[in-house]
């Protein structure tokens, strides 16, 4: 891509009658995921992201994320760089609720979030989806509203039940979540109403119960990893009318040479055959000139009833590599070869 160059192709979302580019952006980083960026730095990654994208730019935020920091961020950013409203669709997860921090460091995900000045407690129900809604617009600063909104990984939230029942039981309390976004809908206060989740089964038992506009699964459809039913779910989804969006595709970074796969630290020892998986994948994209993170999205973006991947990044340089790997094509070839090799499913229809 030049660098005067934006990508300009948009997709419907859908029958959401949302519109939006074939890549959403995370903003985890803007909460000081891992590291705490300087407020000029976040201004960069901000300023980069409607520099490589023509307008509506996607930005995928959560109260969670920094216990609601990325979220104040965003709307301080846009403000600054004085975009207009109407130039930015944002997507708030809902389910976590900033709180006064008590301690020396927040009492959620220790270690994950760096400098930050709250804590942030879980309200997964009907009451906790609307004071999450409406602490989230207050936190964007009132210029900036969500016009997306999902529960926040339902699927964590009902595994983590202690039994069968309990798990029934937050089934339940995520059904009366969706029952609040509905109305929030109904009203206008939104546009559309997904959900995401790494169990991409709960996203199947959930869109039976309810309406859904949209769905984004995450380390789910990879390059990697692609199970057929899977695939018969993502049809059906496109059917009845669900745009779906793909996040994760790197598997949480590990198909992009990280130690992480599915946010859990791996190694060869104990996950020989994944790194065998990877040496190999590795070696066909040096063979054809591919880089892993462009075959991945490409990859990600390859079923028809996908609309977009969401990719994040806490680097500005980043956000342009992000955007290139969506347009970027490997050669047949290299597809051809990962089916011979074992690599992709040789069924796959639509790459290869």
């Amino acid at each position: 891509m030049l660098p005067m160059e934006r990508l300009a192709a948009k997709r419907l979302l859908g029958r959401s009658g949302v519109v939006i580019p074939p890549i959403l952006f995370g903003t985890s980083a803007l909460g000081n995921l891992y590291r705490a960026l300087p407020h000029e730095e976040k201004r960069e990654i901000a300023a980069e992201w409607f520099s490589c994208v023509e307008p509506p730019v996607v930005l995928d935020s959560a109260g969670k994320y920094g216990a609601g920091l990325a979220l104040e961020t965003i709307g301080r950013l846009l403000a600054e760089l004085q975009i207009p409203s109407k130039e930015v669709i944002i997507s708030n997860k809902l389910g976590w609720k900033r709180v006064p921090l008590a301690g020396a460091e927040p009492t959620f995900e220790k270690g994950v979030w760096r400098e930050i000045d709250h804590d942030a407690v879980q309200a997964i129900s009907y009451r906790g989806m609307m004071e999450c809604w409406e602490q989230g617009c207050e936190l964007l600063g009132g210029a900036y509203r969500p016009r997306l909104a999902s529960v926040h990984d339902p699927d964590e939230y009902i595994q983590g039940g202690e039994d069968e029942r309990a798990r029934g039981r937050r089934f339940e309390q995520v059904l009366e979540a969706y029952r609040a976004l509905s109305e929030l809908k109904g009203a206008g206060e939104l546009q559309a109403v997904g959900v995401g989740a790494k169990d991409w089964t709960v996203i199947r038992d959930l869109s039976e119960q309810i309406h859904l506009d949209w769905v984004m699964f995450a380390c789910s459809f990879t390059v990697y990893r692609h199970p057929p039913e899977l695939r018969e779910l993502i049809e059906s989804l496109a059917r009845r009318g669900v745009g779906v969006v793909n996040s994760a595709v790197f598997n949480a970074g590990f198909l992009t040479g990280g130690d992480f796969f599915d946010y859990r630290r791996v190694d060869s020892v104990s996950d020989p055959a994944l790194f065998a998986w990877r040496q190999r994948f590795f070696a066909l994209c040096a063979l054809h000139e591919v880089t892993p993170a462009d075959a991945c999205v490409e990859f990600g973006l390859s079923d028809p009833g996908i609309v977009a991947v969401a990719l994040n990044t806490g680097n500005p340089r980043h956000v342009r590599t992000n955007v290139d790997s969506v347009i970027s094509k490997a050669p047949e070839a290299f597809w051809h070869a990962m089916k011979e090799e074992g690599l992709i499913d040789a069924s796959y229809p639509y790459l290869g």
